[in-house]
């Protein structure tokens, strides 16, 4: 198994490079098409990298990662299965793009949110609500004696 090459992008403006020896791979049957190999082969590929001890990701990175995948890895392992070709050889090659695209994305800096100005309706029915809740507030005074 080859190293696992990231092309540069926001966040690795030289890309990443994911030694081999880092990433782990499992292989098990894969339900689905296949015939009646499908039983025999083992073409299902998990592909796994732990996030927290990798040489690829500087400190920055790790935290971006971390913070971003949290929903994706356990512990600090992110874990990629790929079962939807019929040839180990396939999904090992689709099991190392995805998990390319998710760490490209993942390292990437956050994009700034540039605030907009409020509608012209939205800003109406801000000052509708407000009457309504006046009104409401208004209505719950002791009427006036006389």
């Amino acid at each position: 198994m080859d190293d696992l090459q990231i092309p540069p992008g926001p966040g690795a403006p030289r890309g990443l490079r994911v030694p081999a020896g880092e990433l782990s791979e499992r292989f098990s049957h894969a339900s689905g098409p296949g015939g009646q190999g499908v039983n025999t082969t083992d073409s299902r590929v998990q592909l796994s990298l732990d996030l927290a001890t990798t040489s690829a990701l500087n400190s920055l990175q790790r935290e971006r990662a971390l913070a971003r995948l949290a929903d994706r890895v356990a512990g600090t392992v992110l874990t990629i299965d790929a079962a939807e070709h019929r040839s180990q050889r396939r999904n090992r090659t689709a099991a190392r793009q995805r998990m390319a695209g998710l760490l490209r994305a993942a390292v990437a800096p956050p994009v700034p949110r540039h605030p907009t100005r409020p509608t012209h309706g939205s800003r109406l029915r801000r000052l509708e609500a407000k009457r309504r809740r006046a009104e409401v507030k208004r209505n719950r005074s002791r009427p006036p004696t006389p």
